[in-house]
């Protein structure tokens, strides 16, 4: 039904803006409860040093990282369902009317096709920049991803590729979005080799990720909390740079247990390592993954052997959801170590529900509630 009206109405801002009213307070009450803006160290590595910053929402922040991949490439190309009117949620808004229709223009309705032109597109040299308007319609384009664009260099030996591919995606939950507008499909594309798939949780990351992303020779899945779109706002370096992929960020120091997440999850994390902090004198360590994958293993293992146990957090479902690949490792690795079993705070083993999305979602509470069932074990 939501996708419908977006193809009748073609998402002018008016329009969407009505539509969001449902979930803009939700969003307003995680920015008003914890959402970070940035942790301990330079969560930019150096990129941001020495550089003018302005106050961006993560919005905004993705369309500064567009229209600079357009300006800097005459070969790159943004294009997905009402991308040329701005998108559903306003990211490639004012990109048409600067760079052309020819170069950010609309696509028929179909996940397959888009990710396909795609891939050709990026196989002959060019740089793709393709928008899935939801991530919860992102399967029809499966195999397209999994079995051509993430093998062509492998296949062909390294003669051909679709590195220049990027593929960007909103996801996660939204306050209203029931089944189809609310999944967190990370995990279906962690399993993929060849892949990059990162998930950013502030605007500085938004950006600088997105533009490594689009840069680096490997196609790239970017997921886009939308929950986060506008509620998440902090200082973003003006210009070009990139963060480093595959490099975590350590957003709070602890030394009793290591709370690991992304997206929107990650400042639920923030929250509860909070509440813990006063209520019960727990020190959490939080990292935010950032990069899937390839993931740093190496800063979330350096972190569980100094506190001797993990909690890893994701609005997808539990079994199968990728923290249970980061506690396969951790226990492989920090076995020694470990003062308690690996614990995970994860979204419901159902579809995603709509008037209990509440009860589905890993919530502070619930997180809390595990930190101290995992330091008192």
């Amino acid at each position: 039904m939501l996708r419908l009206a977006s193809i009748k109405r073609g998402w002018a801002a008016p329009g969407w803006e009505a539509c969001a009213s449902g979930w803009l307070p939700w969003a307003r009450r995680l920015a008003a409860s914890g959402v970070a803006e940035g942790g301990e160290g330079d969560p930019l590595g150096g990129a941001g040093e020495g550089r003018a910053t302005k106050r961006l929402s993560l919005l905004k922040a993705i369309n500064e990282a567009l229209y600079i991949a357009l300006e800097r490439n005459d070969r790159a190309y943004v294009f997905g369902e009402d991308v040329s009117f701005g998108g559903v949620f306003r990211c490639t808004d004012g990109l048409a009317s600067r760079f052309g229709h020819h170069r950010v223009f609309n696509t028929p309705l179909t996940e397959q096709g888009i990710v396909g032109f795609g891939i050709g597109m990026a196989s002959m040299g060019m740089q793709p920049i393709a928008e899935i308007q939801f991530a919860d319609y992102i399967f029809p384009a499966f195999d397209q991803i999994v079995n051509e664009g993430s093998k062509y260099r492998y296949r062909s030996g390294g003669h051909f590729n679709s590195g220049g591919l990027t593929i960007r995606a909103p996801c996660g939950a939204v306050g209203h979005g029931g089944h189809y507008h609310s999944q967190s499909p990370e995990s279906f594309f962690t399993h993929v080799p060849g892949m990059v798939v990162v998930v950013p949780s502030s605007p500085a990351d938004a950006k600088g990720l997105l533009l490594a992303c689009i840069e680096r020779k490997d196609p790239a899945l970017f997921l886009e909390p939308k929950i986060l779109y506008r509620s998440s706002v902090g200082d973003v370096p003006e210009g070009h740079y990139t963060v480093p992929l595959s490099k975590a960020h350590v957003v709070r120091r602890g030394s009793d247990i290591t709370l690991v997440g992304w997206g929107a999850q990650l400042h639920v994390l923030t929250k509860a390592a909070q509440e813990v902090s006063e209520k019960d004198g727990i020190s959490c360590e939080v990292i935010d993954l950032r990069t899937l994958l390839p993931w740093d293993a190496a800063c979330v293992e350096a972190s569980v052997n100094k506190t001797g146990r993990l909690l890893v957090s994701h609005e997808a479902p539990l079994t199968a959801g990728f923290g249970a690949e980061i506690a396969a490792r951790v226990s492989a690795r920090c076995f020694s170590r470990l003062e308690a079993p690996p614990a995970r705070v994860c979204g419901m083993d159902t579809p995603f529900p709509l008037v209990y999305e509440t009860l589905y979602l890993p919530t502070a509470l619930r997180v809390a509630e595990a930190v101290r069932s995992t330091v008192n074990f």
